[in-house]
């Protein structure tokens, strides 16, 4: 668990990486508010240094900034939830399809260890954790399609898709199941392009499938709390 200090980099860099793991990881929930002086008074920085990482992170999506009101976690909303999903429905599948045609035996690997994570995370009821990784998954397999313009949407995307999860999800299932990435990872393994864009596409149609795409209340959560100071 961080320290005290360890939540001190005088960076908007370092400001923006913790605040947007507390998002990934469900620590801060959709419709939070994060107000400049206590994030000035935990990191030991300037409301400038501040709001400098609140416009990257309004830039990235996960935070929406309103006039005289302030930062607040973005909270997507139906409309928006089904139109994320419907963007990775056509990106993923050929990008699952470029990797298991480039990938190599150290790409295997990788893809491996984040589904051991995965497990790990959701042994030990970590949640948002797991939902994080399972998310790296994804953008691992775009890295490994290198097709760099589409990896950049798909990472926006996939913020998106932890918020929408995060407000929406139904059960624990949403997360992404290890089967589906095990069957994705022995796809990769055998260079067979055409099952890993089919199992690409009905591991997506799953996820959203789960979704219980109803309005709700947000949860609260203090700053303090989400960082685990």
């Amino acid at each position: 668990m961080p320290t005290a200090t360890d939540l001190k980099p005088a960076n908007v860099e370092g400001i923006v990486s913790q605040l947007t793991e507390a998002v990934h990881e469900h620590r801060l929930h959709p419709g939070a508010k994060l107000r400049e002086d206590e994030i000035c008074e935990i990191f030991g920085v300037s409301r400038t240094i501040v709001r400098q990482a609140l416009r990257v992170m309004e830039f990235e999506g996960l935070l929406t900034i309103e006039k005289n009101r302030g930062a607040f976690v973005s909270k997507p909303t139906l409309k928006e939830a089904r139109e994320v999903f419907q963007a990775r429905a056509l990106l993923e599948p050929s990008t699952a399809r470029a990797a298991a045609e480039r990938a190599n035996a150290n790409d295997i690997k990788r893809l491996e260890r984040h589904i051991e994570d995965e497990h790990a995370a959701l042994d030990r009821d970590e949640a948002g954790l797991a939902l994080k990784l399972s998310g790296d998954f994804h953008l691992e397999l775009a890295r490994m399609a290198d097709q760099q313009t589409i990896e950049q949407f798909l990472r926006q995307l996939i913020s998106r898709s932890s918020l929408v999860i995060a407000l929406y999800w139904r059960r624990r299932n949403a997360l992404c199941e290890s089967n589906a990435h095990h069957a994705l990872v022995d796809a990769v393994r055998n260079a067979d392009g055409d099952n890993a864009q089919e199992l690409m596409k009905g591991h997506l149609l799953d996820i959203f499938s789960q979704l219980d795409l109803k309005e709700r209340a947000e949860g609260m959560t203090s700053l303090r709390e989400a960082l685990r100071q």
